[in-house]
């Protein structure tokens, strides 16, 4: 701990999202927030290379991606090493919830997005989440990675 701060789970986060406008938002937002954003990318191919190659804290992956497959198969990549999602879409299919941690109803503000990521990392570390922001949803099957 560094000035009364602990240390975040979550450092080096992916984002999966095919939509450009919401890529570039949340890559700049958090890499402003401090934390590393390894990758931006918009297909399952994309992702599944950067998680081969890259050691990552946090999947962030909408449902529907460019090209062959989506989101929940993004999770099933992720999973295999590890990795827990967090997914950020309109319409999170219930079938997603036994891949992700979690999901994020889109629109969503900069201020919800931080708070989501704030608050999924304190339940990472097996804090209790006193007051989960609006948009946000845990999943049962949440555990540390």
């Amino acid at each position: 701990m560094l000035f009364g701060k602990r240390e975040r789970a979550i450092r080096r986060i992916l984002i999966v999202e095919d939509e450009p406008l919401i890529a570039f938002d949340n890559e700049y937002l958090l890499t402003d927030a401090g934390y590393e954003v390894i990758g931006t990318v918009d297909s399952l191919a994309e992702a599944v290379r950067v998680l081969s190659e890259e050691q990552v804290d946090l999947v962030l992956s909408d449902i529907t991606l460019r090209g062959d497959g989506d989101g929940m198969d993004v999770a099933r990549a992720a999973a295999a090493k590890n990795v827990p999602v967090l997914f950020v879409t309109g319409n999170c299919p219930i079938e997603a919830h036994s891949l992700g941690i979690g999901c994020l109803a889109k629109p969503y503000t900069d201020k919800i997005l931080k708070n989501a990521l704030a608050a999924l990392d304190q339940r990472l570390q097996g804090i209790e989440v006193k007051r989960v922001p609006a948009g946000l949803s845990f999943y049962q099957g949440l555990s540390s990675p």
